[in-house]
Parts: structure tokens; C-alpha cells; sequence
């Protein structure tokens, strides 16, 4: 199990004033068939403001390709570090991408949203694929991506 990022756990502990805890949240993405390469995938949050907060998982290793990400990349500027111990491998089509991670309880109902962003070589990039309020009302909900991915939840 990988633990979040520290500007995430930082941002989170700041908007409560009590100690948070952190629990396991597994997320679950399934791609679609679109006959193509392997997906690239980041996920990265928000706050209630839109401004980005930090990262979550990169699939995709080759950092040449980050530029593809185009939401994660505008939010970041491209800065690799962001990424740093936190990538795996692209998803090929129709298969299905789960980790889990041990998320700040602060991230839940305090208005950060969750992003996918999706590209695959030679094929059109789709930020933001995925946008979903972290929430535990939302928490196994199944969601449909726009493009590459057929479904995406997390569960708590």
C-alpha cells in the first residue's frame, strides 16, 4: 500500500484543525476497448477552488509522455516530482488498473474533487476524464469516463 503524496496529507491536515486519520481507498479503473496502445492515466485532486493539490498515481512510466496528461500537466506545470514513487505501468485497452492508497479522512466532504486524466499514443487526449467529488456518498458509485474509460470507482 502506497501513502499519499506529502502536499496532499499537508493540504488535507491544514483545512481541519483536529488530527485525521487515514484509511485505505481502493480505486478501480476499467478501460474500454478502443484498439489502440496503453492508456496513460493520471490521477490528481483539487480543491473547492479548482486549484490542484496534489497527485495520486501516474500509469505510464515514460515521462516523455506526461505532456499528454494535458489537465495534469497544465495543474502541475509537468514537474515530474509529482510523480515520484507513485507510477506503474500504462493500462492496456480493456483491462482494468487497481490500487489502493492511504488517504487523509480530511480529503473526504471538504469539497476536493478527484481527476483522471487519460491519453494513448496516436489517439486524441481526454483531460479530465473522470471528475468525482470525494465524498463517502460517492464511494462505490460507477462512474463512466469520456473517452478511454469504460468505468472507474473507489471504494472506502
Amino acid at each position: 500500500m502506497k501513502s499519499i503524496l506529502a502536499p496532499l496529507t499537508l493540504a488535507a491536515a491544514l483545512s481541519l484543525p483536529v488530527i485525521a486519520s487515514a484509511a485505505p481507498v481502493t480505486f478501480t479503473t476499467q478501460l474500454n476497448r478502443y484498439g489502440g496502445n496503453g492508456a496513460y492515466l493520471a490521477y490528481y485532486v483539487t480543491d473547492a477552488s479548482g486549484a490542484y493539490v496534489g497527485s495520486l498515481w501516474m500509469a505510464g512510466e515514460k515521462s516523455k509522455y506526461y505532456k499528454d496528461l494535458t489537465g495534469w500537466y497544465r495543474a502541475t506545470g509537468g514537474d515530474t516530482a509529482q510523480v515520484d514513487g507513485i507510477t506503474g505501468a500504462s493500462v492496456g485497452e480493456g483491462q482494468t488498473l487497481e490500487f489502493t492508497l492511504d488517504l487523509n479522512d480530511a480529503l473526504f466532504e471538504q469539497g476536493y474533487t478527484l481527476h483522471v486524466d487519460a491519453a494513448v499514443e496516436d489517439r486524441r487526449q481526454s483531460p479530465r476524464e473522470i471528475n468525482i467529488p470525494l465524498n463517502r456518498a460517492n464511494a462505490g458509485e460507477l462512474v463512466r469516463g469520456r473517452r478511454y474509460i469504460a468505468s472507474f470507482k473507489y471504494e472506502m
